[in-house]
């Protein structure tokens, strides 16, 4: 397979602080690759580190076939990057945003205007490229950072948290302009993101981030496929008097509490319901709620980590 991204062992430490620990990633070339986690698990830093904007401590990359420390330039030709934070300018129109960016990376003037018109109609801005990007919604000022970092025809695009902040409407519709630009722009897209359903509705494989390491990686199908399990999600009148019976019955796989859920991975989840509901009652313990599912990436997360992601945390 042809990895247009490869990490061997890199890490980033600060002092006796390791926020990137040898992280090994091999992203295919025109994926979509989300790297998930918590806030603070490396996300951001080893993104940066890719980017050439921060130098490894150890180990080594290369993007694109450039390695990050040697190549830099190189690499910095190969690549669009959309941050987290907002970077645009209030006084400047769209197009005027991509004009400097095409400028800064050095677009050729007879294909500059061609391209930013091709940049506009992708992130649907076509109409309010002369408006000043203050009266942008925050869904139009994300869409046009991306379409600054597709400026040049880069090879990868990084977006850290692409939809942090905006509503649920909002982060559906740039997910759609995402998995079109993959798509007609021939790229490569490596996302940061704490979002279980986003990274599952866009990448092709995911590498899960928790205090520096990735502890797995695959597709989200995969992922959840590997826990072969259903999940049994409870409420109780008394959670720890029934967690400490439940614990001893031999078909519970794993459990967990989220909130004021009792979360229990079983095989056949079908078959299980009334049982639990019988045991329940035999503990003289009354069950409030009792849900069957199959496993979701929130699972995945929760049966690796032993805790799930937090908002805001």
């Amino acid at each position: 397979m042809d990895y247009i991204i490869e990490t061997h062992d890199i890490s980033k430490k600060y002092g006796d602080f390791t926020a990137v620990d040898s992280i090994n990633l091999k992203v295919p070339r025109n994926s979509v690759y989300g790297v998930l986690g918590p806030n603070g698990a490396g996300k951001t830093t080893l993104i940066s580190m890719l980017c050439t904007i921060l130098h490894p401590t150890s180990g080594s990359a290369t993007v694109n076939g450039y390695d990050v420390m040697k190549d830099s330039k190189e690499v910095r030709k190969s690549i669009g990057v959309v941050f987290q934070s907002r970077a645009l300018d209030d006084i400047l129109t769209g197009r005027e945003h991509l004009e400097m960016h095409a400028a800064l990376y050095g677009v050729p003037n007879n294909l500059r205007k061609q391209r930013i018109e091709e940049v506009l109609d992708l992130i649907a801005l076509g109409e309010k490229a002369d408006e000043f990007t203050r009266t942008y919604s925050g869904g139009m000022k994300r869409r046009l950072e991306i379409g600054r970092g597709l400026i040049h025809h880069p090879k990868v695009l990084f977006l850290d948290e692409p939809t942090l902040g905006l509503d649920p409407q909002t982060r559906e519709s740039i997910w759609e302009y995402i998995q079109k630009l993959n798509q007609q722009e021939d790229i490569t897209v490596l996302m940061s993101t704490h979002y279980m359903d986003e990274a599952d509705k866009l990448c092709d494989e995911i590498a899960i981030i928790n205090k520096g390491h990735i502890i797995k990686s695959d597709s989200p199908k995969n992922l959840k496929h590997e826990l072969k399990a259903d999940i049994i999600t409870m409420k109780v009148d008394d959670q720890e008097k029934f967690l400490n019976e439940v614990k001893k019955l031999d078909f519970i796989k794993n459990i967990m509490v989220v909130d004021s859920n009792i979360k229990m991975m079983v095989e056949g989840g079908e078959n299980l319901v009334a049982t639990l509901v019988n045991f329940a009652n035999k503990n003289n313990i009354m069950v409030k709620s009792i849900e069957l599912d199959h496993p979701n990436l929130e699972d995945v997360f929760i049966n690796y980590t032993g805790k799930r992601i937090v908002e805001g945390a």
